[in-house]
């Protein structure tokens, strides 16, 4: 799917008790944790921590300021990973705080954040039977512009 970023993002409304922060080697443990969480479902997987982290913070399209993980007073409860190519890898909400427009932010704020940086559009993929985030998705205005065939 694909968000034109020619086209205005609105404001950014975070739930309360949310702060937001960069990625950094000390969050590694809590965000893989909750990218297991979220990959549960069935929809993908997660490499042992420490494959994951060494394969994350060496790939040639990471930059820590476009992980934005989302912290309350129990720790990482979201993360938006992204690619310095405006490609949004992982988007995860902890179960205890979905339905409260965080992953509606975390979105509106990679979008602001790419725009800033000059791109034109940004694009994720997603399991067309994922349709929770599709719904997401769709309502901060991103469309499908390529379906692909998944591997048997």
């Amino acid at each position: 799917m694909r968000r034109d970023l020619g086209e205005v993002v609105p404001a950014i409304s975070w739930p309360p008790g949310i702060g937001l922060t960069p990625y950094h080697p000390d969050l590694a443990a809590a965000v893989h944790q909750l990218l297991e969480l979220g990959y549960r479902d069935g929809s993908g997987q997660v490499p042992a921590l420490a494959i994951w982290q060494q394969s994350f913070e060496t790939d040639p399209e990471y930059d820590p300021a476009l992980c934005f993980i989302a912290l309350d007073d129990d720790g990482v409860v979201a993360v938006c990973q992204c690619w310095t190519s405006a490609y949004i890898k992982d988007l995860v909400v902890h179960p205890r705080a979905r339905r409260q427009g965080l992953g509606r932010a975390l979105l509106l704020h990679a979008f602001t954040v790419f725009r800033q940086r000059g791109e034109g559009f940004v694009d994720l993929k997603v399991l067309e039977t994922n349709l929770q985030a599709r719904r997401l998705y769709e309502r901060v205005r991103m469309r499908p512009v390529r379906r692909e065939p998944l591997p048997h």
